[in-house]
Parts: structure tokens; C-alpha cells; sequence
């Protein structure tokens, strides 16, 4: 079965590990917020992940943006809606959304903030822009309605002009409509299908066909709660002509949310495999003709779906999860979006048959209510639409009255200027749907809605103040954090004119001036918060423009923490931001949208095709990269400070007014809490809080006493031509020889355009010139070590280490905020990591207005003058204190945990460091541990972009040459020997209870393999052996020429230093697709299980690990299954064709990522690294070369390396319920391995009270 992800890290990525340390990213540590779109995301399946979904006892990013005590580092919040939240079919749906996850700028990766110049346009002409462009009428089916109630007008923008001509002049302009895509074709077929075409070529020879039909959960009567997200399970799965399509090297998914369903397929335009060969844009939409119109309701399909999607519903029922339905419950109480989520409802999805659910699908899937999405490598239009009208154009139209033919037009600087506007401001006003018969609604199934979500809101209106519903209260005993999030809930605001665009500039400044100063300024002291994040963003899916202040805290905090955030939008409400503020964030905007205008050929298909995606749905119109940014500079010379002011007062009136008549009332204030905090010196107690109490924390921010935000003065230089004059004379760097006898000092390979050098003072450096990303490039300095470094004396000083680093942001002389805006003026993003074996440092930044010479001045600065603060080494411990305390709410990490400690033998360099650890850790002691790791050949830095070479070198010698020379007294780094547990049964399976309202439950199963290049923990060098090995069948001897060059072929990739990595990865992927085929589909025991390999660079061990969801009484079974698979390639030999298909799957990732700067960045990461000498520049030359050659015997050889005897094989269950019955009592090793966790009760593995019913 394919997947849909695509893994951006290269089989060769050294620095892959989502271990949590990676959360000591240079980065402001900030908490999830209200994630809106995960109840309304796509709710689909999750066939065999291909690449490692989640390291073992990891956080994954996914889960981390949601869980309000983990150290991560957060995008803006405009990001988590972009990707957010859709359960797609293959668990891997996350997209990136076109300018939203770009130059995210600052030395904190988690800031919002756009660098740019302060040189604005005087006298931009504005020109007219002479392409086709079309509008979205009210009847528009996708569109959210701009409908403001009656007498309420949006105030205009103040003018700016002297002469009443010149007045009525920039009227007009204002008014006058934003061009759309030059290339977007658009049409509609008789029975009402409408289709939109987009020539692109990136990647080559591939295209992109969705097909959105518009119905979802919100279409769904009172008894059939979920039955949406059925049809979409039955519909897609069932789907023989899908099924052909998998040896083609396509991939195809799906998801359902509030309103819509979307069927995708990802493909090569042509291919030569068996039936399909030639063209196969045809065959792929005949897929989508038979899932989306004509898909079979076997009885069959339909239960084993039930199975699965009962599976998922306790999956997902993640306390994350359970937050964001209470979130969402009250935010739009006055309609079914608080109700309708598309997972559905358990009772009733154990009920329908598949006459219910055919009856749905012929009530709302017909052509007239879909629309076809064709983007890739396409140049042929009126041969696309022929086809398209062959395949369906006579669907439906015996009974189908046409609907009229409304161009609509799509949003182009939705995602494309915000992280916090995600892309105009749009909204609905709309009838909601109300419950009609059966018959009723057949007579009128043939229509589309005129509005999607049919759902009508109640507006926050300026004026028509009612008073508000008390705070609402959410407690659970799995929180850990107090967080509070007040609602403001507007019409969309489509962006169709330049006034509509110039509206959205302003607001994006007003926002990004106010998330840098929170988070920022308090990031210097101890804030009272966690996080305090106000996000303004539409969507589609909800039909509004939703504002939201989040709140987060510790909970002993909570008071202050509110009353510092209404304080801060009061000052930014009633001060308004500063002229140098407005110049900065109007130029960083001006430069980030300059930046993505010349990356218009780079854009990938996918991109585009969510962006207007999501641009139809909220009626934007659709502008190509270049003519954003044409638009954009056209109304940034217009922009003035007053109306800046004026516009973003505005959005935070709900706030800094709450209370006054004259402010809009909030849609919604809920809080959600522990049940019990801890408490230093007396344990867990009880956590109290009234709703009267939040009001009051409002009220007293709102009577603080304010003054004006001072200016500050930035930086333009962190090193000063006199000072790097001065660095020049006195260590005169150079080149020196790569290898003392060959003597070069340069070698430049011309296969891959790698240039490797190294530095007088020790450093080596590898380069590779890229036109892939116009004027961008990325670099990153690799350290080795790591965690594995630490001490038994000091546990956790590498990673507490690099989060005081990140913690305290100085370098020299300048100040957090200096450095932060240093980073926001030049475009550059930097975040800062520690991984189990290294520490890793990485930089994005833009080629223009010397971005890369900024960039490597923090390089150097860091390097040289990082300053360590003990207020930021107290913030750092009391993080990772929390993160620790938050282990036993989770059931996912606190059964990892428990399965990592018993497999490595209590390792704490593994896991999270323990409150004893962290407590007995000095400053020093941190500042020692990373610091020593920091020397001359023990780094290797490599960058990847669109320079020149002198400028590359130039930067080079200047600023990493000029680095003073640190040689390690103890030679390469070292570690303490890391040791699996000898077999011991008590240990090695085992489980654990976590008291929850609702059942969960969870496994994993882990083991020993080797690392990437062959070393074992047992001392072994697999490599030096294998050449002779033959661990499956017999060769046929044969004398002729083509088996000798085979044989030539075969010993080439056994005597490579990379055969492990590339036969682990496509035994990965088979052991993936047999789990999937196994576990889920055949036998119903889960929604989602993934095998996954470990494979560390330095250190000379690996993992694998095989995670696996299911219900309290399937997951032993599931267990079992898992076991059974993984044991059962002897007995059910691995056929050629599960080998093309893995194969496949790699070359096409590679293929797709290979023009990626930062994939290349892992591609030649330890290039030149003392610590992984077996990686030389023929890893990555014959990558390609190597996966083509593996045979099924060489998967074999690698498959014998995996300890999976009983003996060597470890896993723990985790089960969550109301109920533990008697727990079996922990033995004494077994609570010291614990670490004294609370709430999480080791249980026996033939406890009987380990399955209760569902619930």
C-alpha cells in the first residue's frame, strides 16, 4: 500500500532524531494553543508509513504543537491551521501552505516575525495588470459569505492624499480588483463538475488530481454522526481501479472534515508498468470517477472500515484531542460545528449498514457538487479537458439540473503574507441547515449549497454588545498546564481588491509587532506565561474569521499570566506600534513575498493545489507569486502609521475594551486546567479556580498602568569591520590540505557539485552552489556528541544546556531583543538542537541585502561570545521539569518511557532527565558539558544555496576562519558503553495503566539493530563480513555475461559502506506495508501501526520500533499480530514485486525532495566528520545506483540483523480507563526505573483487568 507522506530526510540525514531534545531549538519556548482545524480535519486511514514516523520515547512535532507541556518549538499559529489537523489516510497528511512556513525570522525559530529592509516604495506605479480574473459570487458554493448584518459597515482606511482629485484617485485604486493566476484554467462540464487546471513543473513529470466533493460532517442528520468519514473509508479502500494504480509509483489519500471530502492521488504522468502503461492522467481520473461516484458498499468493506475507524475514534482520543472539542464546542455553540466532528459519534457507526450509507452518498455525491483539481506537469490543456470530459461528463446527467456556470476566484495572499492571517479576512453569514425529511431531502439533493459550512454564526460585533457567557471550565486529570483562550468570531473578509489586500498588510504588522514583544521582552526576565499568542486567521472549514488570545501557564501562575497579556494588547491597542516597528515589518513583509516571488518555478504542485484549495473555500482571488508581490508593493507605499493603528486596534478591542458597550463581546472565554498541580514540598493537591477569578485576572490587566513601547536600537552589524579587520590580522585563516598526501586543499566532485574545504583553525566545511531555491540557502553546523556525551555525574547537562543557550538568546554585547531583531532585518531563521549523538545548529536565510554574511556572523558570534545567563538556566530546568511531571497524562509517552528505561537499562541519556538530575545540575556544569563539545575537529558545517562562489568563501574565511582554534584534550568525543538489558522476563514485557475518563489504548514492541553503517552494540562489524553472506536461498550459478555484471552489480552494494542503510530502508518499508495489510486491514486490530528503524550515525547501536494503537481488549492481539509479522519473513518470503514497490517508494521520495536545499543539507551531512568515517562522497553519487541494485536476498542479510527472538524483544502496553482493578505491585527495580512517575500503574502482563468494554 502506498503512502502519501513524503519524508524530507534522506536515508543519509544524520540529524533526524525526534528526540525531545530536539525541543532545545534556539526557539521562545511557547505551548500549544486551540487547534480549531484538528476537529474539522480530515479524518482518513493510515496505511504503512513510509520513513520513520516517530522515534521511540520521542515527541513528534504533530503531537508537540498540541501538548501544552512539551518543549518544542512552535510555528505561528497560522501554521498549525495550514497543516493542520486532518486525520489523512496515511497519518502523513501535513502539508505546507505557500508562504506560510517560509522565513519564519528570528534567532527564536518559533517567531512569526518577516526581516526586511526599512526602504519602502515612495512612488510604486500602479499599474493594471492586463490578465483574466474572475469573481465569486454569493451563490458561490465554496465561498464563506461576506454578508455583515444589516447597518454594519467595516470602517474605510483613512486617506492619505491632499487634493480631493487625488483622493477620489487612490479610491478608485483601492477598489480596483487584484489580478488572478495568469495560468489557472477553469471550466465546467454539463452536469454541473467544475475543474480546475494549473500547468507546473515542479516536481517534473508528475501531477497532482483531488477531487473535492462538497459534503462533510456538517451535512450529516442527528443519526449519522460520522457517516461521512465512512463513505470516504469504503469509498477510497474499496476502490479496485485505486488499487491498479500502485505499482505506478502513484500515491493516493484521502480526509473528510466539516465541509468536504477530498480524494487525492499524487502520479507520474506516464509510465511503462503493466496495464497502465502510457499515459496515465486518464487512468487516475477513472480512479476518482469510481471512489468519488460509483464506489461499491460491500458489506464486507463496510466492516472491516467500522473496525478501523472505531479503531481510529479511540486513537484519536488524545486529552489534546479532547481539549479542542471543548474549545470548539463553545466557540460556535449556536450551530452544528460544535457538534458535527467528522470522526462521528461510536454508537451510531456501530449501527449503519451499507444501505444507510449508500443513501448518504447518493444524496451528496454527485458531479455538480464536486469540484476536480489538476496540477503538474501538464502542458496540454484541451487534451486534460478532453479527458476529463471522456471520463466524467456523462456521470449523472439523466437526473442533473445544470447549475449555472460562476467562475470563482481564489485568495492568493492567504497563506501567502501571514503566519497570522492565513490569507485574508473571510467569514459567513449563513442559513443553517435545517433537519428535513428523507424525501425532502432528495428533492433537493441535486442543488449545492450556496455556502459552505450551512452553518450561521453569531458575530462579534463592535456596537452590538450583549453580556457575555461566563468563562467556561474545562478540568482534567491529564492536564497539566492552565491555559485560557478568549474567542472573537467575524465575517471572512474576501481579498479581491487592492484595499481588501492593503487591509491584510496592515493587520499582519500590527500582529507581528505584538508577538515580538511578548514573546521577546518577558523572554529576557521570568515570565509569569508559558505562552501568550494572538492569532487572527480565517478558514474555510469553520466559514469565519476566527481572533483568539491564548494564554498559557504553569498553573501557579495563571493570574499573572493573564493579567501581563491583556496589559500588552492594551498597550499595543492604545500606543499603536512604533515608526520603527511599521518600517520593519512592512519591509520584512515587502522582502519575504519578494523572496517567494522569485521562487515562482519552484513551487511545488502540492503547494499550489492546497493554496487554492484553501483560497476557493474562503472566496479569495488567486494571485501567482510574482503578481502577490506586484500587488503587495503597489499598496505598501500607501500603508501609514495612523491607519496601521487604526486596523489593528480594531482586531484587539474584544480585549483591551472587554466590558464597554462599545466593544465586541467575545464569542467564547474558556479555560482549561489540571485537576491537581504539584507543589514543592507537599506533592499533589488540589487545583481550584472559579470563573469569577478569571474575570477578575481580566480586569486587573485591564486597570494596569501602561506607557509607550520605547524604540530600540538594532544592530546592523554583529560584527564590526573593524573588529573582523582586526580577526583577520591576528589568525589569518586559510584553506589547508583535505588530506595531507594528496595535498589539496580543494576537492570539488562534479557529479553532485560538492566542494569540500577545511579551515586553518581545525573546521571542515562542505558547500554545494543551488539554483534550486532562488536567492536562499541553509546551513548548519553539526557537533558531535550530544546527549550521549553526559555524564552518570551530570544526566541531562547537554540538553538542559542547549535550551539555557536558546533560553538566554545573547551573544557579546547585544541584548535577546538586539539579536532577535537583527534576525527579523536580515530574514534569517536559526534553531538550535541536541539530538541523542549530536548538537546541531541550523540557519535559513535569504541571498539578499547580505543575508548569508548576517548569517554567518551569528554563527560566529555563537561561536565565540555566547553568553550564559542563570535566570535562563533556571527557565530551562523548570522546563524540563514540567515536561517530566507531564509524562504520566500522556499515555503514549508515559508507555514509551517505561519500554525505553527497561530496554537500555534505566539509560537516562535516552530519556527525559529526571527532578533529581535537573536539581543536582550547576550551571557550569551545562555550560562545561556543551561547551566541550564545541571543538575544531569535532564540527563540520555545510551550506546549500543560490551564491556565488567567492561570496560562499569569502563568508567562510572571514567568519568560521576567524573562530579561535579549540582542540579537545580527550581526543574524538566518547561515551559510556549503552547496553540492552540481558532477558529478563518481568522487564521485558510489560504495561501500564493510566487513569482516564475514556479508554485508550497503545503498544510498542523494540529491539537491537545495527546502525547505519553496520556496527553493533555488541562490538560487531557487520559490514567487514557480509559480502560472503547469503542468508536466503541459493544463487544460480551462471557463467553468461549478464549474470557476471549482475553479480559486479550486487558485490558493488555489499561492499558499499552505505548496504545497511539502503537494505534497512526497503526492508522497512515491506515490514510497513505487511503490518498495514496484516494488523489493520485483514485482522481489524488497529487504525494505525508503523515499524520503524533507529539507525544512529556515531553511536554503534540502532533501534526498531513498532507502535501500534488499538482498543483495551484488541491491543494484546495486536500485539501479537505485530509480533508475528515481524517474525514471518522466513515463512512468508519477501516477493520481487514487494521489493520494486519499496524501491519505488524511495527513488520517488528521493526524486521528489532532490531539489530541496535543505535535503541536500542532510545529503552531506558527515562528509567530512572524525566521528562517521565510513561516510565519503560516494554515499551520495550512488545513492541511486545502490537502491537499484538490492536484491531480496541483500533485504534478507539485513533482515538477520534485527534481534527479534523473545529473548531480545521488548514491549510495553499502555491502556488508559476509569478502571485499573487490583494493580499488580512494582518491584523494586521496577519503581527506581519508573523514576518515581505518579498515575501511571505497572500492571502484569496476565492481569485480567486489563480489558473492559468500550465505551
Amino acid at each position: 500500500m502506498q503512502t502519501s507522506a513524503t519524508n524530507t530526510k534522506p536515508i543519509l540525514a544524520s540529524i533526524n532524531s525526534t528526540n525531545h531534545s530536539k525541543q532545545s531549538s534556539i526557539s521562545a519556548l511557547s505551548t500549544p494553543k486551540f487547534n480549531r482545524t484538528l476537529l474539522n480535519k480530515a479524518i482518513t486511514y493510515h496505511p504503512p508509513k513510509n520513513g520513520c514516523r516517530r522515534r521511540l520515547c520521542s515527541v513528534t512535532s504533530q503531537t508537540s504543537r498540541r501538548l501544552s507541556s512539551e518543549l518544542k518549538e512552535l510555528a505561528p499559529r497560522s501554521h498549525l491551521l495550514a497543516n493542520s489537523k486532518r486525520v489523512s489516510c496515511f497519518h502523513s497528511y501535513n502539508r505546507k501552505k505557500i508562504g506560510v512556513k517560509r522565513f519564519t525570522s528570528g534567532f527564536f525559530a518559533d517567531k512569526s516575525t518577516f526581516p526586511l529592509t526599512k526602504n519602502l516604495p515612495d512612488n510604486t506605479e500602479v499599474r493594471e495588470l492586463q490578465v483574466p480574473h474572475a469573481s465569486v459570487g454569493h451563490e458561490e458554493p465554496h465561498a464563506a459569505s461576506t454578508t455583515w448584518p444589516d447597518g454594519v459597515t467595516e470602517k474605510s482606511g483613512l486617506s492619505i492624499v491632499d487634493t480631493e482629485a487625488e483622493r477620489i484617485e487612490f479610491e478608485n485604486f483601492l477598489r480596483f480588483e487584484i489580478p488572478s493566476h495568469p495560468k489557472l484554467h477553469r471550466g465546467q462540464l454539463k452536469n454541473g463538475l467544475r475543474y480546475l487546471i494549473l500547468p507546473n513543473k515542479v516536481p517534473p513529470n508528475r501531477f497532482e488530481a483531488h477531487m473535492e466533493v462538497h459534503v462533510g460532517s456538517i451535512d450529516e442528520e442527528d443519526d449519522e454522526q460520522g457517516i461521512a468519514h465512512m463513505i470516504e473509508h469504503v469509498a477510497f479502500l474499496g476502490s479496485k481501479k485505486r488499487e491498479k494504480l500502485l505499482g505506478t509509483g502513484a500515491r493516493s489519500n484521502a480526509y473528510t472534515d466539516f465541509h468536504h471530502t477530498v480524494f487525492h492521488i499524487h502520479s507520474p504522468t506516464s509510465t511503462q508498468v503493466c496495464e497502465a502503461e502510457g499515459d496515465l492522467l486518464p487512468v487516475v481520473l477513472d480512479a476518482l470517477n469510481e471512489i468519488a461516484f460509483h464506489p461499491k458498499f460491500l458489506s464486507s468493506r463496510v466492516e472491516k472500515e467500522r473496525r478501523a475507524i472505531l479503531s481510529e475514534l479511540q486513537m484519536m482520543n488524545t486529552i489534546e484531542y479532547r481539549v479542542d472539542c471543548q474549545l470548539l464546542q463553545y466557540l460556535h455553540s449556536e450551530n452544528k460545528l460544535s457538534k458535527r466532528f467528522p470522526i462521528g459519534l461510536e454508537e451510531q457507526i456501530k449501527k449503519w449498514d451499507a444501505d444507510k450509507i449508500r443513501k448518504f452518498h447518493e444524496r451528496w455525491y454527485f458531479p455538480a457538487n464536486a469540484t476536480l483539481y489538476i496540477v503538474g506537469d501538464i502542458d496540454d490543456i484541451p487534451k486534460t479537458v478532453n479527458h476529463i470530459e471522456a471520463v466524467f461528463g456523462k456521470i449523472g446527467m439523466e437526473n442533473e439540473a445544470p447549475v449555472p456556470s460562476t467562475p470563482s476566484a481564489f485568495g492568493a495572499m492567504a497563506s501567502f503574507l501571514v503566519p497570522k492571517l492565513t490569507g485574508g479576512l473571510s467569514g459567513g453569514l449563513s442559513q443553517e441547515r435545517s433537519s428535513v425529511s428523507l424525501e425532502q431531502t432528495k428533492n433537493l439533493r441535486r442543488e449545492r449549497h450556496a455556502v459552505r459550512p450551512p452553518v450561521q454564526h453569531n458575530w462579534s460585533i463592535p456596537g452590538s454588545y450583549t453580556e457575555a457567557n461566563p468563562p467556561q471550565i474545562f478540568q482534567h486529570e491529564l492536564l497539566q498546564n492552565f491555559s485560557v483562550n478568549m474567542f472573537c468570531k467575524i465575517p471572512v473578509n474576501k481579498v479581491r481588491t487592492f484595499g481588501d489586500l492593503r487591509n491584510v498588510l496592515m493587520k499582519r504588522i500590527f500582529l507581528s509587532a505584538l508577538h515580538f514583544r511578548i514573546n521577546t521582552r518577558y523572554q529576557s526576565s521570568n515570565p509569569p506565561f508559558t505562552a501568550v499568542e494572538l492569532d487572527h486567521s480565517d478558514s474555510g472549514r469553520e466559514g469565519c474569521t476566527v481572533t483568539t488570545l491564548t494564554v498559557t501557564a504553569e498553573p501557579r501562575n495563571w493570574q499573572n499570566a493573564i493579567k501581563v497579556a491583556v496589559q500588552e494588547v492594551r498597550r499595543l491597542k492604545e500606543f499603536g506600534v512604533t515608526n520603527g516597528e511599521l518600517a520593519r515589518y512592512l519591509d520584512a513583509l515587502l522582502k519575504d513575498s519578494e523572496q517567494l516571488a522569485a521562487m515562482i518555478d519552484n513551487v511545488s504542485s502540492v503547494d499550489n493545489l492546497d493554496f487554492i484549495m484553501e483560497s476557493d473555500a474562503l472566496g479569495h482571488t488567486v494571485m501567482d507569486q510574482r503578481q502577490g508581490h506586484e500587488s503587495l508593493v503597489s499598496v505598501a507605499s500607501t500603508v501609514t502609521l495612523e491607519e496601521v493603528n487604526s486596523v489593528g486596534a480594531e482586531v484587539l478591542e474584544f480585549i483591551s475594551d472587554f466590558g464597554k458597550q462599545s466593544a465586541p463581546s467575545p464569542a467564547a472565554i474558556v479555560a482549561c486546567v489540571p485537576k491537581k498541580v504539584h507543589v514543592d514540598g507537599i506533592g499533589e493537591t488540589e487545583f481550584k479556580i472559579e470563573p469569577e477569578e478569571i474575570l477578575a485576572a481580566i480586569e486587573a490587566g485591564l486597570k494596569e498602568h501602561i506607557e509607550a513601547e520605547p524604540e530600540l536600537e538594532i544592530p546592523k552589524e554583529l560584527v564590526s569591520s573593524e573588529n573582523l579587520q582586526e580577526l583577520l590580522l591576528q589568525r589569518r585563516p586559510s584553506f589547508v590540505p583535505l588530506d595531507q598526501e594528496k595535498k589539496m586543499t580543494k576537492v570539488y566532485d562534479q557529479d553532485t557539485g560538492i566542494v569540500q574545504r577545511c579551515l586553518s583553525n581545525g573546521i571542515p566545511v562542505n558547500y554545494k552552489i543551488s539554483k534550486n531555491e532562488a536567492n536562499c540557502g541553509v546551513m548548519r553546523l553539526i557537533v558531535g556528541g550530544g546527549r550521549a556525551a553526559e555524564t552518570a555525574e551530570a544526566k541531562g547537562a547537554v540538553i538542559v544546556g542547549v535550551r539555557t543557550l536558546s533560553e538566554g538568546g545573547r551573544v557579546g554585547n547585544f541584548s535577546r531583543e538586539q539579536v532577535e531583531l537583527f534576525c527579523v532585518n536580515h530574514l534569517i531563521n536559526c534553531s538550535l538542537e541536541s539530538t541523542e549523538e549530536f548538537i546541531s545548529m541550523e540557519f535559513r536565510f535569504t541571498l539578499r541585502d547580505n543575508g548569508m554574511r548576517a548569517a554567518f556572523q551569528l554563527l560566529h558570534m555563537v561561536l565565540e561570545q555566547s553568553v550564559w545567563l542563570e535566570d535562563a538556566f533556571d527557565r530551562a530546568k523548570q522546563l524540563y521539569l514540567s515536561y517530566y511531571r507531564s509524562i504520566p497524562k500522556s499515555l503514549e509517552r508515559s508507555t514509551a518511557h517505561k519500554l525505553m528505561l527497561a530496554m537500555l537499562g534505566g539509560d537516562e541519556r535516552f530519556v527525559e532527565p529526571t527532578p533529581n538530575s535537573l536539581q543536582h545540575l550547576t550551571l557550569e556544569q551545562v555550560k562545561n558539558a556543551v561547551m566541550r563539545q564545541f571543538v575544531s575537529d569535532n564540527m563540520e558545517v555545510s551550506i546549500v544555496g543560490d551564491f556565488t562562489e567567492e561570496d560562499i568563501e569569502s563568508c567562510i574565511l572571514e567568519y568560521l576562519g576567524t573562530v579561535g582554534e579549540r582542540r579537545g584534550s580527550e581526543g574524538p568525543q566518547k561515551y559510556s558503553p549503552i547496553i540492552f538489558r540481558p532477558y529478563t522476563a518481568d522487564l521485558q514485557h510489560q504495561q501500564v495503566f493510566l487513569k482516564d475518563t475514556d479508554e485508550r489504548a497503545c503498544a510498542y514492541i523494540a529491539g537491537p539493530a545495527p546502525n547505519r553503517w553496520g556496527f553493533t552494540f555488541e562490538g560487531k562489524n557487520l559490514l567487514e563480513s557480509v559480502i560472503n553472506v547469503s542468508a536466503f536461498g541459493e544463487h544460480l550459478k551462471s557463467e553468461d555475461q549478464h549474470s557476471k555484471l549482475e553479480n559486479a552489480v550486487q558485490g558493488k552494494l555489499r561492499a558499499h559502506p552505505l548496504f545497511f542503510a539502503i537494505t534497512m530502508g526497503l526492508l522497512q518499508e515491506i515490514i510497513n506495508s505487511r503490518l498495514f495489510t496484516t494488523v489493520r486491514d485483514s485482522l481489524g486490530l488497529t487504525y494505525d501501526v508503523s515499524f520503524e528503524l533507529n539507525l544512529f550515525d556515531w553511536l554503534k547501536l540502532g533501534w526498531y520500533v513498532i507502535s501500534v494503537t488499538s482498543t483495551p481488549e484488541k491491543v494484546h492481539k495486536a500485539v501479537d499480530a505485530c509480533k508475528n509479522v515481524l517474525r514471518g519473513l522466513h515463512s512468508n518470503q519477501i516477493a520481487p514485486r514487494e521489493l520494486d514497490r519499496a524501491r519505488r517508494t524511495l527513488l520517488m521520495r528521493h526524486e521528489a525532495e532532490i531539489k530541496s536545499n535543505a535535503y541536500w543539507l542532510g545529503l552531506m551531512a558527515h562528509l567530512q566528520a572524525t566521528s562517521v568515517p565510513r561516510k565519503d562522497i560516494s554515499c551520495i553519487k550512488e545513492l541511486i545506483s545502490l537502491y537499484e541494485a538490492a536484491t531480496v536476498e541483500d533485504v534478507y542479510i539485513a533482515y538477520e540483523q534485527l534481534k527479534i527472538d523473545e529473548n531480545c524483544l521488548f514491549s510495553c502496553i499502555g491502556i488508559a480507563g476509569s478502571q485499573a482493578g487490583e494493580p499488580v505491585t512494582a518491584s523494586p527495580e521496577e519503581r527506581e526505573l519508573s523514576g518515581g512517575l505518579h498515575n501511571v500503574i505497572p500492571v502484569g502482563r496476565g492481569s485480567s483487568t486489563m480489558t473492559r468494554p468500550t465505551t
